[in-house]
């Protein structure tokens, strides 16, 4: 049998809605590896059902669970698609393509086409809620992540191979009311990536940071060509850096109670003996 050559890495938490249309897209790699990270629903039965192989886990980063699909994955090129994402026909024609072609470098940028509802929306995307472009076609040791729970950084090696043309496309949200549940969950997770760094912060700060992104979704990456969805996305982006810093204090506040409380009991227990 040939070696396979292309992986396809699917990382899911309870997909099963939506992972069956990502999944039969993906037939044109030599292998798919499903990540069913604390699932409770179908994804795993799902995933096993189109050929996956699945590894099930408990993953508390994301980057925990993204690195442990790559290590799974037996190809030479990894292929990443989330479950909310489409691979077209001529995409993967692009991808092979790509690989096949003695490409000179280790890693592909590929472009990526979000959809609020059935609405395309090209420009304003920012704060991990969504990306333009990304780095989803690589060779399997060439790209790792930061540890974080929610859009940890990546880390590139080896050389740039160029960009495909083709986009990924991708569903982020139902509505505006979706986008802003996601908003409220992300900022969760980023918050407790920033207390356990012990990086609470301070509000002003958070305003600023909150302002920045703000601008460069509305204004630099042009969300205000966009309309009232790329007003709503770039006012989400600002908010995700605000509510972040403020749930990240409360996190810290909530502990240094709890350090105190546990610190006096024994005392306590002592005095009552």
């Amino acid at each position: 049998m040939s070696p396979v050559k292309l992986s396809a890495l699917v990382c899911a938490q309870n997909d099963e809605a939506r992972l069956a249309d990502c999944l039969r897209r993906l037939d044109f790699c030599d292998e798919i590896v499903v990540v069913a990270d604390r699932c409770v629903d179908r994804s795993a039965e799902i995933a096993r059902q189109f050929g996956a192989r699945v590894i099930d886990g408990i993953f508390p980063l994301e980057s925990q669970r993204k690195a442990a699909g790559v290590a799974a994955c037996l190809g030479e090129w990894v292929l990443e698609v989330e479950p909310n994402e489409h691979v077209d026909a001529k995409l993967a024609y692009e991808i092979r393509a790509a690989i096949h072609g003695r490409p000179g470098g280790d890693w592909f940028d590929v472009p990526l086409a979000n959809h609020v509802g059935e609405t395309l929306v090209r420009r304003g995307w920012g704060a991990g809620l969504g990306e333009a472009i990304s780095p989803r076609l690589f060779r399997r040791s060439m790209k790792r992540w930061k540890a974080g729970r929610v859009a940890p950084d990546v880390v590139l090696e080896g050389r740039y191979a160029g960009a495909i043309e083709t986009p990924i496309s991708r569903w982020t949200d139902a509505d505006v009311g979706q986008l802003v549940a996601r908003v409220n969950r992300q900022t969760a997770l980023r918050a407790l990536d920033l207390a356990d760094a012990d990086t609470g912060g301070k509000l002003m700060g958070d305003l600023a940071r909150g302002l920045r992104q703000f601008w460069t979704c509305y204004v630099w990456r042009q969300g205000l060509r966009e309309g009232e969805l790329g007003l709503a996305i770039s006012l989400m982006a600002g908010l995700d850096a605000v509510l972040s810093g403020i749930r990240a204090r409360e996190i810290l506040a909530a502990r240094a109670v709890a350090q105190a409380a546990e610190a006096t009991q024994p005392a306590r227990l002592g005095r009552a003996v």
